[in-house]
C-alpha cells in the first residue's frame, strides 16, 4: 500500500455514516482503547503524532490539549469548529456527511483526555443538511452508550450537542465562536486570557477543527509511530484538499501532506478546463496569499513548504484560475467578502477593509490612479497584525500578494499617462 492509498477520513465505504457500519469497520474501538489509558497518556500519544490543526493555524493538537488545566473546580468544555465559512473551503462538511462518527469518536477521545464534561459542535448556519446528519449520528451514539453517562462501560461521562451558527464568517474565529455560543455578539476576545484558562462562560475550553478531531481515532488505533510516517514529518497525516475553480474535476481529495500542488491540479483535479493555461492558484482558502501559476513547480502542500513559497496551507482549499481570469476583479470580490464579514470591533479592519474594496472598485472601473496601488498596500499593511483576530490578516494578504505578483494587471486598468500628468 502506498501513501496515496491511505484514506481514513473519507475511505469511500457505503453507508459509513450509519453507526452499525462504522462499528463493523472498527469504529469506536479507539474510544474503548483510550478509555483504558490514562488521560495524560492519550494526550502524549497525540503529541507524539505531531497532529497539527486542520483549521488553518496548524497548531499542534496534543500541545493544545495539554494547556487544559488538570484540576479545575469549574466544568471544562470542548468546542468543535464546524463553521467552515472560508470561501474555497468545503472539506469539513464531507466528513460530517460521509464519516460523522469519526468526528464524534475523536471528540469523545479528546474530551476524555482533557476531562471535558460537555462538547459542542458549532456548525455553520447554512449547513442545515449536514447538521441533521450529525444530529442523527449523535443520537445513534447516545443510543449505543458511547455518549452520556458512563460511556462504553467506563466511569467517564460526557454530553455532546450541536449548535447552529447564524451565518457569520467571524464566528469561525475561536473566541467569536465561544461568544456566539453563549448567545452574545460574535466579537473576538482579547488574549490573554486564552480559552484554556477562560473560555465558555469563564470556564476552561479547547476549540478544535472537525478534520483535526477526525484524525484522532486512527492515531489511537494505530499509534503515533504509524501516523507520523504518512506524508511529511513536520506536518504528518492525510489532508482533505478541496479543489475548485477552473478545473475539469473539482472535488475533495484525501491525500498525504506534501503532495505536489501541480499533482493536485493536473492529476487529481483533471487539469485546467478547456485546455487553457494556469494563471494563478490560491492554495489554502481565500485568505491565503495568491501564487502565480508559473511559480508553483515543485511546491508541496504542507505548512512549511507553502510558507517557503510565500503562501499558506490554510484549510487546503485550492482555488484554480485560468489564463482568462481577471485578477483585480477576483481581488475585488475577496475584498468585498472581508469588508462585509468584518465584525467592526477593530478600527484598522472595520475602516481598512472598506477602503480596500472602494479603491479596488475604482481601479476596476477605470478610474484608478497609479498611487492607488501604493495606498492599497499601505492600508493592507496597516490592517495586518493590528487587529484582535486574524480576519484583518485574512483581508490584507490577498491584496498584498495580488499587487506583488500581478501588479501589471492592476496597472493595465489605470491610464498611466493621464495619472502621471495629474
Amino acid at each position: 500500500m502506498t501513501d496515496t492509498d491511505i484514506k481514513y477520513l473519507l475511505p469511500g465505504i457505503p453507508d459509513l455514516h450509519k453507526i452499525n457500519v462504522y462499528e463493523k469497520e472498527g469504529g469506536y474501538g479507539a474510544l474503548k482503547k483510550a478509555l483504558g489509558m490514562k488521560p495524560d497518556d492519550v494526550i502524549e500519544e497525540v503529541k507524539k503524532s505531531n497532529l497539527r490543526g486542520r483549521g488553518g493555524a496548524c497548531f499542534p493538537a496534543g500541545l493544545k490539549w495539554s494547556f487544559m488545566p488538570k484540576n479545575s473546580e469549574k466544568p471544562k468544555y470542548l468546542c468543535v469548529n464546524a463553521d467552515e465559512g472560508e470561501p474555497g473551503t468545503f472539506k469539513d462538511r464531507e466528513i460530517i456527511e460521509h464519516n460523522p462518527h469519526a468526528l464524534i469518536e475523536g471528540t469523545l477521545i479528546a474530551s476524555y483526555a482533557m476531562g471535558v464534561t460537555t462538547a459542542y459542535v458549532y456548525i455553520r448556519g447554512e449547513y442545515v443538511k449536514w447538521m441533521k446528519i450529525l444530529e442523527a449520528a449523535i443520537e445513534e451514539a447516545y443510543d449505543k452508550k458511547y455518549i452520556g453517562k458512563n460511556i462504553a462501560g467506563s466511569k467517564y461521562s460526557v454530553d455532546m450537542y450541536v449548535h447552529r451558527g447564524a451565518g457569520a464568517y467571524i464566528c469561525g474565529e475561536e473566541s467569536s465562536l465561544m461568544n456566539s455560543l453563549e448567545g452574545e455578539r460574535g466579537y473576538p476576545r482579547v488574549k490573554p486570557p486564552f480559552p484554556a484558562q477562560y473560555g465558555l462562560w469563564g470556564c476552561p475550553t479547547t476549540i478544535n477543527n472537525v478534520e483535526t478531531l477526525a484524525n484522532v481515532p486512527v492515531i489511537i488505533n494505530n499509534g503515533a509511530d504509524w501516523y507520523i510516517k504518512i506524508g511529511v514529518e513536520k506536518h504528518p497525516g492525510t489532508l482533505l484538499y478541496g479543489v475548485s475553480g477552473h478545473v475539469n474535476n473539482p472535488g475533495v481529495f484525501e491525500l498525504p501532506t506534501g503532495v505536489l500542488l501541480t499533482d493536485l491540479i493536473y492529476k487529481y483535479g483533471g487539469g485546467v478546463r478547456s485546455g487553457k493555461k494556469l494563471k494563478a492558484v490560491i492554495p489554502g482558502g481565500s485568505s491565503t496569499p495568491i501564487l502565480r501559476g508559473d511559480s508553483i513547480e515543485g511546491v508541496r502542500m504542507d505548512a512549511d513548504s507553502l510558507m517557503e513559497a510565500g503562501s499558506s496551507i490554510g484549510t487546503g482549499g485550492v482555488i484554480v484560475m485560468d489564463e482568462d481570469t481577471d485578477i483585480p476583479d477576483i481581488i475585488e470580490r475577496i475584498s468585498r467578502f472581508y469588508h462585509h464579514e468584518s465584525c467592526g470591533q477593530c478600527t484598522p479592519c472595520r475602516e481598512g477593509t472598506g477602503w480596500m474594496e472602494k479603491i479596488i472598485k475604482r481601479i476596476n472601473r477605470g478610474e484608478g490612479k497609479l498611487k492607488d496601488l501604493d495606498v492599497l498596500l499601505d492600508v493592507a499593511n496597516n490592517i495586518e497584525g493590528n487587529t484582535i483576530c486574524a480576519l484583518g490578516d485574512a483581508a490584507a494578504w490577498p491584496v498584498q500578494s495580488a499587487i506583488k505578483r500581478f501588479r501589471d494587471e492592476f496597472e493595465a486598468k489605470i491610464d498611466v499617462e493621464k495619472t502621471a500628468a495629474a
